[in-house]
């Protein structure tokens, strides 16, 4: 099942591939949930917006490639690859030069067209490997 939401998620990842955060950010609701932040960043747009932030610089080439979106009732399930080069600092891991794929996935809850709660889990073992920061 797809969902109304659907167009909406194409449409502003289309806009952070493009390197349009702000435009991006669109998607959600100003104090939504995000779960996935890093406990010492704010909550809501504010820590999304540093987060996302870090990697438009880490990876000024990232990509998110949308596979699947599947939705039912409020939620919405996205999986989903990015993929860039390693050409800025990452958590302060110097730039490797390296390029990166790694597969991720979402659950999103939506409220009156805005998400107003996320979880996510990306495979972060694997882009510390592929950068070098940890061994294969």
């Amino acid at each position: 099942m797809t969902t109304i939401f659907e167009s909406a998620i194409r449409a502003a990842v289309d806009r952070f591939n493009k390197g349009n955060l702000e435009g991006y950010l669109e998607l959600y609701k100003e104090d939504a949930a995000l779960h996935y932040l890093p406990p010492e960043l704010p909550g809501g747009i504010a820590g999304a917006r540093l987060f996302y932030g870090m990697y438009l610089t880490a990876f000024p080439d990232i990509h998110v490639g949308v596979d699947d979106v599947i939705g039912e009732g409020d939620r919405v399930v996205v999986r989903y690859t990015i993929t860039g080069t390693h050409q800025g600092e990452l958590m302060s891991i110097p730039a490797s030069g390296k390029a990166v794929s790694v597969p991720a996935i979402t659950i999103l809850r939506v409220n009156n067209g805005k998400c107003v709660e996320r979880w996510s889990e990306a495979d972060m073992m694997g882009l510390m490997t592929q950068i070098g920061a940890v061994p294969a």
